[in-house]
């Protein structure tokens, strides 16, 4: 058994915030995999089900993004897990908008949930890697993640969601590079054009005679009427 958890914050209010797209990347799976119906549990709402072979718990915490660790820490210890079963998705601020990177372990690089997270279970959890791209400065972080996705970015938004829902059953399957690969794919791909088929040019006789080799027949009508019968 594995633990899926997308963070977030709960409430119509911040749902289409840069910061909730761990949320999204949940509903995303739950959606495409037929997962039960959301209910509350582990101060979270959770749903189950099956990723492949992998049975799947997939948790989105209600205890606002700061306490994080609390809700998944219990639902860990609950279901008898270690750190190692447990994937969290996540906005990420030092990737460009769209990208994903899958990591195991390291530091929380100031994110709030991720901070909460290692407090209650450790640093040695999988993380989902969620780019959504930096405001430019410090400063405008907090007012950044809290706002909702510019219009700008649905299309980018949109292909990354739903690629990580076809390539969860690889995730869950401990298949890294499927898992990336199937998000990858998710995006449009560039359509090139076909490049023009090479004609043959027909061959000249070097031999021939050009044009400007011809000499020009200055005979009069008569004379060349009189050359015929010779």
């Amino acid at each position: 058994m594995q633990i899926f958890v997308g963070l977030g914050n709960p409430g119509p209010k911040y749902a289409e915030n840069r910061h909730n797209i761990g949320f999204m990347a949940m509903d995303e799976i739950a959606q495409a995999h037929g997962f039960g119906p959301w209910r509350s549990k582990f101060q979270a709402q959770m749903t189950e089900g099956r990723l492949g072979d992998d049975k799947v718990i997939l948790l989105k915490p209600e205890t606002f993004m700061n306490l994080s660790g609390q809700s998944v820490g219990e639902a860990m210890r609950f279901y008898k897990l270690t750190p190692d079963d447990v994937v969290v998705f996540h906005d990420e601020l030092d990737l460009a908008p769209g990208k994903c990177r899958v990591k195991t372990g390291g530091g929380h690089a100031g994110h709030n949930g991720l901070r909460s997270i290692h407090q209650h279970i450790g640093e040695a959890y999988h993380r989902v890697r969620l780019g959504i791209g930096h405001p430019g400065h410090k400063d405008r972080v907090a007012g950044y993640v809290l706002s909702d996705f510019a219009k700008a970015d649905q299309d980018w938004l949109d292909d990354l969601i739903r690629g990580i829902g076809r390539g969860a059953a690889k995730l869950a399957d401990g298949d890294t590079a499927g898992f990336m690969n199937a998000v990858a794919l998710a995006r449009p791909q560039p359509v090139k054009e076909p490049k023009p088929a090479k004609t043959s040019q027909p061959q000249l006789d070097k031999n021939a005679p050009s044009i400007n080799d011809v000499a020009e027949d200055d005979r009069s009508p008569l004379q060349k009427l009189v050359d015929r019968f010779k």
